[in-house]
């Protein structure tokens, strides 16, 4: 049992290997009581395996994983009591109507009469499934299958909630719903999210992990959406004498074109992304160092950088391979 206070998930120096392939290499990380915390990466960067670990599917190669006090080698059952998993694909038992579902999952989580009814009909009320309840789940729309499949993850009260691309083949309205449910459960039960979908997790989280090729980058992404200033600017002149200018300047980190804001002819303004450290250089400086080199500026605006950004940033550097 987990003594309040203490971490939800202690993952320490965690490898998995799968015969010569290391698909997570050292990874370390805690995740606090209460916490919203997303989990991205690329494709083939971990975020399953890591999953699997922590649920108690796989075991890990060196390394150990406790989920709220429990081993999840030595201690598998404890694990799963405290945990539940939503996969990306919502499976269910197509032959089984809703209700019939989500009984049978309060009894695998040990609830039993009075109780099972209370809690199936809270996760029902919660994820407006009232209408459907007596339908075969191989019957339900993608959506609703998607909320079947979070409300028996709720069922029991677990401790900690995983969920991988919960939003996945949702319509908008729907993908709002998903995310202001997740939000409210914030405080009440531990989340950890994995998504591709890099706005949905910066709306959704209180902290965000990027992994790469199985090594973890950062564990606090958005404090680095903090760390600094974008401008973007928008200039008449040739492309190598607008960057030649602009990284001459002290505190300017990088130097992007805009895709969407490329020149489409010859002479035309193009659109550049400057990363700057915060507090320097003053678009000022920025548009006075560009005048002396005869470049005019047509606009320049600020914005903090967001976990998109980031997010490509540190996923564009190398990693070491592993040995």
């Amino acid at each position: 049992m987990s003594v309040i206070g203490s971490p939800i998930v202690l993952a320490k120096h965690v490898t998995k290997w799968y015969g010569p392939r290391r698909a997570v290499a050292d990874v370390s990380f805690t995740i606090a009581p209460g916490e919203i915390v997303g989990l991205l990466g690329p494709n083939g960067s971990g975020k399953s395996t890591i999953f699997r670990i922590l649920c108690g599917y796989l075991a890990p190669s060196s390394g150990s994983v406790e989920v709220a006090g429990h081993d999840v080698v030595t201690d598998s059952i404890g694990v799963r009591r405290a945990i539940s998993y939503v996969p990306e694909d919502a499976p269910l038992y197509d032959h089984m109507r809703v209700v019939e579902f989500l009984r049978f999952m309060a009894s695998i989580r040990g609830l039993r009469g009075a109780a099972a009814a209370r809690a199936v009909e809270a996760a029902a009320e919660r994820l407006d499934l009232n209408g459907v309840m007596t339908t075969p789940a191989g019957k339900l729309s993608r959506g609703f299958r998607q909320r079947v499949s979070i409300a028996q993850a709720l069922l029991g009260e677990p401790q900690l909630l995983v969920f991988d691309e919960p939003t996945s083949g949702l319509d908008p309205h729907q993908v709002i719903a998903v995310r202001d449910l997740i939000r409210s459960l914030a405080g009440r039960h531990t989340v950890l999210i994995a998504s591709h979908v890099l706005p949905e997790i910066e709306k959704i989280a209180t902290r965000v992990m990027i992994l790469l090729d199985g090594t973890l980058l950062t564990s606090d992404a958005l404090k680095l959406t903090g760390s600094g200033v974008a401008l973007r600017l928008r200039a008449a002149g040739v492309e190598a004498t607008v960057r030649s200018a602009l990284t001459a300047i002290a505190g300017v980190r990088r130097v992007a074109v805009q895709a969407d804001g490329a020149a489409t002819g010859v002479g035309e303004p193009t659109f550049y992304l400057i990363e700057v450290e915060r507090g320097s250089p003053a678009a000022a400086e920025i548009v006075a160092a560009l005048a002396a080199r005869g470049i005019a500026v047509s606009e320049i605006t600020e914005a903090a950088p967001d976990l998109e950004r980031v997010f490509l940033d540190l996923t564009r550097r190398p990693v070491k391979a592993a040995a």
